[in-house]
Order: structure tokens, then C-alpha cells, then sequence
């Protein structure tokens, strides 16, 4: 006997036509590698896509994302986080392209649209259309330890042009790119993943140092742009800018001109789900201007059929504008529509695969143009002990393959471990022995790497992070910008390891 699925009791209540018109503004995650029945469900029925996570790709991504394409009438959405680098979804195994900082360390823009070409051939060979990236946001003195390697570098106009450069890239290779996280994260004290986050500085200073690369973005004709979960007191009171009219109606589509679609950032991060609920934030974010819904990786079926009846109630009850949430289900019935173009084109000519064929190459060869080496490095590293230190997990880029362990043996620490007993641990191991030492935050860790040096003045230290720390004088010291596995593998190359 064949068992039909009922309608969850939430959906039941939903009039027909504003559920359609909800479901055109979501894209919701899923657990597990193949697609649930309740999203195939959701896509015959009109839902705008969905975003993949980690999870999502560990399994056969292609057949993964065909199978969702096939259940749905028009090309759906299929959007992720591969901002390569650091915050890589597709690359389990190590990122084979170094990540923004090191792009911007480089700084030549056709490097820069050349490996975000490259990105996003990869994705379009996964069958994904859509890529949350490039982080555009300008990382201040002292800046955002979210953002990180994820920015570009800490001056506007090197961040607009590879900004722009970024965009170019991945829409000529047929994916959508999605510039964030405006007004800007790189100067927040706070993670939005945890709380509420303030940009720092007067509205003044705001538009010179963080609206620049977004104002390049919306030239470059990027597709889709994502509001943080930012408060700018002079623009949003006491709101993040994602749930703010006067960020994204007023400043982001009235005074910057933006006509593409605009996504916000995940719907479950405590910086707009905490005041409200992930349903109420859902609402707020659609009457401030937010096109399309991005609801967060751990939010499941049942919150789907919540915040789509939320969206329905807050237009039956007047809250929400009918109007407006026709506006976003028609932005993006265009984005879609440009995205199935998209596929045509690249299906035709087939230049996904020859760009990803060549994808290995190019992000090496940037990893080796953004390695930056003072002090004196020994001929040879006979033996040596590498000790890599493994910071606090950063929440957008969670726990990624990163370090020298595919050339060499290492030890791995806790950053979290007691400085002292750690000392003492490393310089035991490394007696009569070279030692080399890799941290991806060396201020983060500083009286571990004062300590280590003072004991052993010949260590070589490897940044991996953003190279905030000046070494001392005499220091071998090797910074790599960022710590995808391109990135450790042209400093492995330097440290005489391959």
C-alpha cells in the first residue's frame, strides 16, 4: 500500500496565492546529501531554490543539484558559501585557491577575476548557479576577526577594484555573484553569528572606508548583493541593516542605486534571530527590501512551513505590503531567468570544464605571488619539527583542512592550551631539531610565540592568517595570507617540504 504524505498542519492554513508568492522569496537548507522529499515538493510547487551547506556536499554534488534542478519548472536557485580561501563549502579537502587576502596581497586585479573565474567554472560543473561572494568588506585596523583573510585588504579602493574584479570573474563563468556584507563588516568588535554587531565610526567615516567596494560591485552589474546583520546607528537604530528599510530601501537601493536582487544573510544567526524569531525576522527583512530569504544552515522543514506562513500572515494582517512581496518574487523571477541563460550559455560552449581544468594551476600560482618572506631561512630544514597551533574555530569558515600535513609529519595544538605547558611540550620535541612554527593569528597567540622565540631565536614562524604581528628583527618569518591548502603547499615549496 502506497502511503500519501499529508500537508504539515502549518501550511495548511496558508491562502494558495500568498504561499506562492512566500515560496518564490525562500531558499532553505536541507539536511544530508540528497534532496528530501518536502524540498522537491517545494520546488514543483514554486519555491525559489535553496542554499547548500557543508553537509549538502560531501556526497554526489552534481547528481545532487540535478535532481533538484529537474524537480523544478524554471532554473531554481542554487546558491552556497565558496568564497575560496579560508570559507570553502565545495572544497573539503583543502581549497585549492588562495582566499581574498592573499588576492589582495598580490593586488593585480587579473589575477583576481581570473581565479574567481576559475571558482566559479567549478561551481557551475557542481550545477550550482549562485555564489555568496565576494566578501567585500574592508578589514579596519584591528578589524573584525570574523572577516579576516575573507577581506581583500584594509584600504577601500584595493578592496573596490578586487571587489569588482571578483564579480567579473564569476558571472563571466555563469554564476551569479552575491557582493557582502554591506555596509560592511570589517570593522565590528562583535560576530552577527552571536549577537548584534556595530560598525564602527560616524556615518561620514562609514560611506569613505566601507560603501567603496560595494558601490563597485553594483558598477560590475553584480547579480545579487547580501545586507549583514549590521546596525549603523545613524541609519538603523537599534536594527541590523538586513531588517532596516532606511539600509537596504533607503541608502542601498536609493542613494546606491542597486536594482538586482538582494539576499540577506542567514536568517538563524543571533544577531536577527535572537530579538525577534527566525519567522519575525523573516517578515521584518521583507519589509525592509530583502528579495530572498536566506534562512541558515540548522533551520529545517518545520521552520520552512513557519516562516512561509508568517510571510502569509504579516499580508493578510497589513504588515507586509502584498505589493512588496510581489516585487520580491518578481526580482527574482529575473535573477532565475538570467541564471537559466546562464546554464544555456555555458552548456553550449562547455567552458566550465576547461576552466576548472585549469583551476589548480591558477589558485597555486596566486598562492605563490602572495607569500611574503623576511629574515634568514636555512638552506636546508633537516628534520624539523612543525608545530601547527590551532586557533578558536571562526564560526563562517568552521573547522577546514588547513596546514602542512600532506608534505610532512606535524604536531597540532590547542590555541585554548595552557601557553606554558604547550611551551615546554614544543621545545622538548624540538631539541637539536629545526623548528618551524604555523598560526593563522600570531596576536591571537602572541605570548606562546614570544615565549618560543625566546627560546629558540632560529624558529621560523608561518602566518597563516592576516599578518597583523611585526617580527622581531632577525626573525625567519614567512606569511602566507591565508590557509587553504594552495596556500600552505607555495609555503611548504619555501620551506624545502615538497
Amino acid at each position: 500500500m502506497t502511503t500519501v504524505e499529508s500537508a504539515p498542519p502549518e501550511d495548511r492554513r496558508v491562502d494558495p496565492a500568498l504561499g506562492a508568492l512566500a515560496d518564490a522569496t525562500l531558499i532553505p537548507p536541507f539536511p544530508g546529501t540528497t534532496a528530501p522529499g518536502w524540498i522537491l515538493r517545494a520546488l514543483e510547487r514554486g519555491l525559489a531554490g535553496v542554499t547548500l551547506f557543508g553537509p549538502n556536499v560531501t556526497g554526489d554534488l552534481a547528481g545532487l543539484t540535478a535532481s533538484l534542478r529537474s524537480a523544478s519548472a524554471a532554473e531554481p536557485v542554487i546558491a552556497i558559501d565558496e568564497e575560496a580561501g579560508d570559507v570553502t563549502r565545495v572544497f573539503s579537502a583543502g581549497c585549492p585557491y588562495p582566499g581574498n587576502a592573499a588576492l589582495g596581497a598580490v593586488d593585480d586585479v587579473s589575477l583576481t577575476r581570473d581565479v574567481y573565474a576559475a571558482v566559479g567554472a567549478e561551481l557551475v560543473r557542481l550545477g550550482i548557479n549562485t555564489d555568496l561572494a565576494p566578501c567585500a568588506d574592508v578589514l579596519a585596523a584591528g578589524g573584525s576577526h570574523v572577516v579576516g583573510t575573507r577581506s581583500f585588504g584594509p584600504a577601500p579602493a584595493l578592496v573596490a577594484r578586487h571587489v569588482a574584479a571578483a564579480v567579473t570573474g564569476l558571472q563571466a563563468a555563469g554564476v551569479a555573484a552575491c557582493a557582502k556584507h554591506f555596509p560592511g563588516h570589517g570593522s565590528t568588535a562583535a560576530d552577527s553569528h552571536l549577537s548584534l554587531a556595530t560598525i564602527s565610526g560616524t556615518l561620514a567615516e562609514i560611506r569613505a572606508r566601507d560603501l567603496p567596494p560595494f558601490e563597485a560591485a553594483i558598477a560590475a552589474a553584480t547579480m545579487a548583493l547580501m545586507p549583514g546583520h549590521l546596525r549603523v546607528p545613524e541609519v538603523t537604530g537599534a536594527l541590523p541593516a538586513s531588517l532596516s528599510p532606511a539600509a537596504i530601501t533607503g541608502l542601498l537601493r536609493g542613494e546606491l542605486g542597486f536594482g538586482g536582487v538582494v539576499i540577506c544573510d542567514a536568517l538563524e544567526m543571533k544577531a536577527a534571530s535572537a530579538a525577534h524569531g527566525i519567522p519575525e525576522a523573516a517578515v521584518l527583512a521583507m519589509i525592509a527590501g530583502v528579495d530572498l530569504l536566506c534562512l541558515g544552515r540548522d533551520t529545517d522543514e518545520t521552520m520552512y512551513h513557519a516562516i512561509r506562513a508568517a510571510l502569509a500572515d504579516a499580508v493578510e494582517s497589513g504588515r507586509l505590503s502584498g505589493a512588496r512581496l510581489e516585487e520580491a518574487a518578481t526580482r527574482v523571477a529575473g535573477l532565475r531567468a538570467q541564471l537559466a541563460e546562464f546554464r544555456k550559455a555555458v552548456l553550449a560552449t562547455d567552458t566550465a570544464g576547461a576552466a576548472a581544468a585549469g583551476g589548480d594551476g591558477i589558485g597555486l600560482i596566486a598562492a605563490r605571488r602572495a607569500l611574503r618572506q623576511s629574515g634568514p631561512f636555512p638552506a636546508l630544514l633537516a628534520s624539523p619539527l612543525i608545530v601547527e597551533v590551532e586557533p578558536e574555530e571562526n564560526i563562517a569558515a568552521g573547522r577546514f583542512t588547513w596546514g602542512f600535513s600532506p608534505w610532512a609529519s606535524v604536531l597540532r595544538v590547542d590555541a585554548a592550551a595552557g601557553d606554558g605547558a604547550v611551551k615546554g611540550s614544543i621545545l622538548a620535541d624540538a631539541a637539536g631539531r629545526p623548528l618551524v612554527l604555523a598560526v593563522r593569528d600570531a596576536l591571537s597567540v602572541q605570548p606562546l610565540v614570544s615565549d618560543l622565540l625566546a627560546a629558540r631565536p632560529d624558529a621560523i614562524i608561518v602566518e597563516m592568517g592576516v599578518p597583523k604581528w611585526t617580527p622581531p628583527a632577525g626573525t625567519a618569518y614567512l606569511a602566507t595570507y591565508g590557509a587553504s591548502r594552495v596556500c600552505a603547499q607555495a609555503a611548504a615549496e619555501v620551506l624545502g617540504l615538497i
